[in-house]
């Protein structure tokens, strides 16, 4: 009597482990379609593609279940009332998964370079604001004489936005300013979203110029990333969804994300920032230009060309 009161108890707490159980997978299920369904509908609104045609500098298209490198143009634009706008920054990304790393370019925006597509040379940052992404891309393309697959572009006032979705950034400082009201001392910094875009913007103040700008736009750029693939952000994926919606533009399709990050997770392991330094400043028909000497513009393309096996 009492070892079948004892079954009945064993089966009645199976039912409700059972039931219980069968609750968590219905939950999970419906959020994880529900982070789906807000993922897919957030990279619609981001989707923008391009009228361009099949670079001359790759053979074969990239394949990204063959995990074949592929290069990014990442453009931080600063977008103005009646103009097109200027590309404020001009950032070149590189990813082999086999290396298990990313290298990032930063080319200075003044760079003194032929504008593709116009006949003339002229600051790289113009190509933007004279014929779109497009024209960026075949002109980042022609100079760092890679094939610029993908592009990105990152409206820099809403730059704070993203920053604040993820939780804010951490960034290591090697300069002590002080910027928008905002003081920045040396060393590791963490970072709100209107304090790192303070952070990224200051120029004037740095004697480096453009380059510590663009040293500091890669160290945010960096922290959002890492902090991006923290297991604290997934909680809060209905804002980082909905801040990279309103803010960046890319030519990437949802599956080809989903394709990146199922392959490709392993080249965030090592990130190596790369400056386009040893130029100099020379002004033309009473216009400040940044001209990179052949020598060094040859080495960083080899560098560029090895990473995307090439």
């Amino acid at each position: 009597m009492r070892s079948e009161k004892h079954r009945k108890r064993k089966r009645r707490w199976l039912r409700i482990v059972g039931m219980i159980v069968g609750l968590f997978l219905i939950i999970g299920g419906a959020y994880a379609y529900y982070v789906y369904h807000t993922l897919n509908k957030s990279v619609e609104s981001m989707h923008s593609p391009i009228d361009r045609e099949k670079s001359d500098k790759r053979q074969e298209d990239v394949a990204f279940n063959k995990k074949d490198p592929f290069s990014v143009l990442l453009l931080g634009v600063d977008e103005r009332e009646n103009d097109a706008g200027r590309s404020d920054s001009l950032i070149v990304l590189t990813v082999n998964p086999k290396q298990e790393s990313v290298k990032m370019v930063s080319i200075p925006r003044d760079t003194l370079t032929e504008i593709v597509g116009k006949g003339f040379k002229d600051k790289i940052n113009h190509a933007y604001a004279f014929g779109g992404v497009e024209m960026a891309m075949e002109t980042a393309e022609n100079f760092l004489d890679i094939p610029i697959d993908y592009y990105t572009t990152i409206n820099m006032e809403g730059f704070q936005e993203i920053v604040d979705a993820v939780g804010g950034v951490t960034v290591n400082n090697d300069l002590s300013f002080s910027y928008n009201g905002h003081d920045f001392r040396k060393g590791e910094l963490e970072l709100n979203g209107e304090e790192a875009l303070a952070f990224a913007r200051m120029r004037k103040d740095d004697p480096r110029g453009d380059f510590g700008r663009q040293l500091r736009q890669r160290e945010v750029i960096q922290g959002i990333i890492d902090r991006g693939a923290s297991v604290s952000t997934l909680w809060k994926f209905d804002n980082v969804f909905k801040a990279l919606g309103n803010n960046v533009k890319t030519n990437l399709t949802f599956e080809e994300m989903v394709d990146i990050q199922k392959h490709y997770k392993s080249a965030a392991k090592d990130i190596e920032q790369i400056n386009i330094d040893g130029g100099s400043g020379e002004t033309i028909e009473g216009i400040w230009y940044y001209v990179v000497p052949d020598e060094e513009l040859m080495e960083i393309r080899e560098r560029m060309k090895d990473h995307l096996e090439l």
